[in-house]
C-alpha cells in the first residue's frame, strides 16, 4: 500500500487484460489469475453491485455532504449525505502493488473524457493509443472526477463485470450508471478520502 503523498510516476488506469480470439467473451481476474465469463453480465452494462443509500458511521462520517470516502479494501465508494446516511457504490480498484492511501480534493470534473496513457503505461502495454477520444469505447468510460494534481481518477468503466475487482493501476473505476449518478452530486472542490478498512 502506498501512502498518495509518496507516490512518483505511477500508471493512471490499469487495463482488464486483453481478451485473445480465444477468450473473446471472457476476462482475466488478476486475484484468482484465472479467465472468467463477461456473459453473466448480461445487465446492460450496470454494475453487479447494486448502488444503496445506507446508514454510514464510518471513518469521515461526520464530514461535510459532498465528501467521497473510498474503501480500496471493501471496494465501495461512500458519497456522504449528512444525517449519517451516504450512497454507497461498488467500484472497482487498484490490484496488488498499486493501490494507495490519502486524501485530495475533486480538482476537475469531466463528461465522455479523452484519455491520454501515460508514457510508462505505453512502455509496459505497447499496443495503447497515445490517445483516445472520449466515447464509449474508451476506458475511462462517460464520467470523470480528477483527485487533486494526482495522475489518478474516479471513473466511468466500459467493462461493468470489472466493479469490485481489483484490475486497475491506481485509478476507482465504477459502472457508467453509476458515475453518471455520483457525477451528479459532486461538485469541484469536495474532499476525497482513500482509506483501507483496516485504517483507523
Amino acid at each position: 500500500m502506498r501512502k498518495l503523498i509518496t507516490l512518483g510516476a505511477g500508471l493512471l488506469l490499469g487495463l482488464a487484460v486483453a481478451v485473445t480470439n480465444a477468450n473473446a467473451s471472457k476476462y482475466f481476474d488478476m486475484e484468482s489469475q484465472t479467465w472468467k465469463d463477461v456473459s453473466g453480465y448480461a445487465h446492460g452494462g450496470k454494475s453487479p453491485i447494486k448502488r444503496t443509500t445506507v446508514s454510514y458511521d464510518g471513518k469521515f462520517a461526520n464530514s461535510p455532504e459532498g465528501t467521497i470516502v473510498i474503501n480500496t479494501q471493501e471496494r465501495r465508494l461512500y458519497y456522504i449525505m449528512g444525517d449519517g446516511k451516504a450512497v454507497k457504490y461498488g467500484i472497482g480498484v487498484g490490484r496488488p502493488g498499486f493501490q494507495w492511501t490519502g486524501t485530495h480534493r475533486v480538482s476537475r470534473k469531466a463528461e465522455w473524457p479523452g484519455w491520454t496513457p501515460p508514457p510508462a503505461m505505453r512502455k509496459r502495454v505497447p499496443n495503447l493509443p497515445s490517445y483516445m477520444e472520449g466515447g464509449p469505447n474508451n476506458p475511462l468510460g462517460a464520467r470523470a472526477m480528477y483527485i487533486g494534481s494526482t495522475i489518478y481518477r474516479i471513473h466511468g468503466s466500459n467493462e461493468p463485470w470489472s466493479i469490485g475487482q481489483a484490475v486497475s493501476s491506481g485509478c476507482i473505476r465504477l459502472a457508467n450508471e453509476d458515475v453518471i449518478d455520483l457525477y451528479e452530486r459532486v461538485k469541484v472542490g469536495a474532499q476525497v478520502h482513500v482509506i483501507q478498512a483496516t485504517q483507523k
